[in-house]
């Protein structure tokens, strides 16, 4: 099954769909199933309430919940009215939540129940957002959605914006980054972000993200996550079901592919090793799954190891941003064998997709030197939202700057060392945290690290690790020091530690490394 009809606008994806295959389910979550005929007629409801709501071309509406069935009702109908959908990421405090809707101007809240109180926190102090529309399906009131769903008329015919605000390069959602370097900023994509890499991997022949009739694909990135939503925007590209979980909960992921024979499957490498520690995944329950696909971070060598032994079935690792608005380098089935160095690398560029390496001047650099990954990609954002000049320093003639530092090989394979901010300089010599959180991790005691550099009056940084250890295990700073002999070259050597339950995290699973050194500064200081 490809993708190979040429699709403009996810408005089209959704009419195209319902008129193939109506009765195909297109969505599944928390026990709720809807064709594709079903989720046309009910976007197209809550455009109708949107438009009712003075929702216009350009328009900024924001989802503030878990997921469910109406976050995509929701993406369709921005799509249908011209409107531009911001997800909001529901583990945010309120103070962040407050900051998103403040900054993208947001007009009308869609919200869950469990995140009302969230919403009524903010919703005074902000002052574009007019209209706050409650998810909870026993809301009857005016402010329910599901109420004012019902007063539309059954024979209501579709609202459909003028061509200008419904054409590919007009923007469709806007995505906030995890702010691991300030304040989140709004990324603003178009509708080609969902379709141009799909289209190359066709015109290529490339099955590296192939969809087959039947698929059912279990989503288990958030969808206000670039990946979460773009994978589930290509599956309904594809015609495939989309099964969604309100979040992501090891044991629910494993029943769930169980119960609905889900094929393939998106989740970071992190949630894939929860799936398998799960008992249920021992007896078979995810021998239903054909392909998985991962990204955030690269696999490890025994996490994959262990998974080829129980799933038995194709591995991709995917890496991009919201910058970019869809996935650039893919490291394709093949390359995942067990013992190979190429898991190491993020993959190599999509068709229609280039990657080159920048020293800080701008300057391309040859093969194998390290410096900032750079991507041009048709998919690319339209920009952040209000800030030009933010856009202008990440974009350069085309060029989007990845802010990760890396290098390619020979064989044109890119290869992510780390985030470029996240360096740590010590006496003039560039030191790189995954290399020794890396190093840190293969000690029998050690269940994670997260590398940072702290001022030094003489080096200029240091390095610190935070570490959390296997439950059950000890291990001291000594001890770790000894280990890291010859592992590591005597500056890359951390002269300090501290012990913790656990390491923070962005909702992809990403180590917030930022987050440890704003709380050592804090203690300092």
């Amino acid at each position: 099954m490809t993708t190979s009809v040429r699709t403009r606008t996810l408005r089209e994806v959704i009419d195209r769909q319902a008129a193939l295959r109506p009765d195909q389910p297109a969505v599944v979550c928390s026990g709720r199933t809807l064709t594709y005929q079903e989720l046309d007629r009910e976007s197209g409801r809550t455009a109708q309430v949107l438009r009712e709501a003075g929702v216009v071309p350009g328009s900024r509406v924001g989802y503030l919940g878990k997921e469910a069935v109406e976050y995509w009702e929701l993406a369709f109908a921005c799509a249908r009215t011209g409107a531009v959908l911001v997800p909001v990421n529901w583990r945010l405090t309120a103070q962040e939540v407050d900051h998103i809707l403040r900054d993208s101007t947001t007009e009308v809240l869609l919200v869950d129940e469990e995140h009302l109180p969230v919403a009524a926190e903010v919703r005074e102090g902000l002052p574009t957002l007019r209209t706050l529309l409650r998810l909870d399906a026993d809301a009857t009131g005016a402010d329910s959605l599901a109420a004012r769903k019902r007063a539309v008329p059954a024979d209501a015919e579709p609202w459909a914006p003028g061509e200008e605000a419904d054409g590919e390069n007009s923007p469709v959602v806007q995505i906030y980054t995890s702010g691991t370097s300030g304040l989140p900023k709004g990324v603003v994509l178009p509708h080609r972000s969902f379709f141009n890499v799909a289209e190359a991997m066709d015109s290529h022949g490339l099955d590296w993200l192939d969809w087959k009739e039947g698929d059912r694909s279990l989503i288990g990135l958030p969808g206000f996550h670039i990946g979460g939503l773009s994978y589930g925007m290509q599956a309904f590209n594809a015609g495939a079901t989309v099964v969604s979980l309100p979040a992501f909960i090891s044991s629910d992921a494993v029943r769930v592919i169980e119960e609905e024979q889900v094929t393939t499957a998106i989740v970071a490498p992190a949630m894939l090793e929860l799936m398998l520690a799960e008992p249920a995944a021992a007896r078979g329950a995810l021998g239903t799954l054909r392909k998985v696909v991962y990204g955030g971070s690269p696999i490890g060598e025994e996490l994959l190891s262990r998974a080829i032994d129980v799933l038995d079935c194709d591995f991709l690792q995917i890496y991009g941003s919201s910058e970019t608005g869809n996935f650039a380098v893919c490291l394709p089935p093949a390359d995942h064998v067990p013992g190979s160095p190429l898991l190491r690398a993020a993959g190599r560029p999509y068709p229609g997709i280039e990657v080159r390496i920048e020293d800080p001047e701008g300057n391309e650099l040859p093969t194998g030197q390290v410096g900032e990954i750079c991507v041009r990609t048709p998919a690319r954002m339209l920009g952040y939202w209000r800030l030009p000049e933010a856009t202008e320093r990440t974009v350069v003639d085309g060029w989007v700057h990845m802010g990760d530092a890396g290098f390619l090989d020979a064989d044109g394979y890119v290869h992510v060392r780390d985030r470029v901010n996240d360096m740590i300089i010590v006496a003039g010599e560039n030191v790189y945290p995954a290399e020794i959180e890396d190093a840190l991790a293969r000690h029998p005691a050690v269940a994670g690290a997260a590398v940072v550099g702290l001022p030094h009056e003489r080096w200029g940084e240091s390095v610190h690790a935070r570490v959390v250890l296997e439950p059950g295990q000890r291990a001291g700073a000594r001890d770790l020091l000894l280990f890291l002999r010859g592992r590591l070259a005597d500056f890359k050597m951390p002269t300090s530690y501290d012990f913790a339950d656990a390491l923070p995290r962005n909702p992809s699973g990403k180590v917030l490394r930022r987050a440890v050194r704003d709380e050592l500064a804090a203690a300092r200081s």
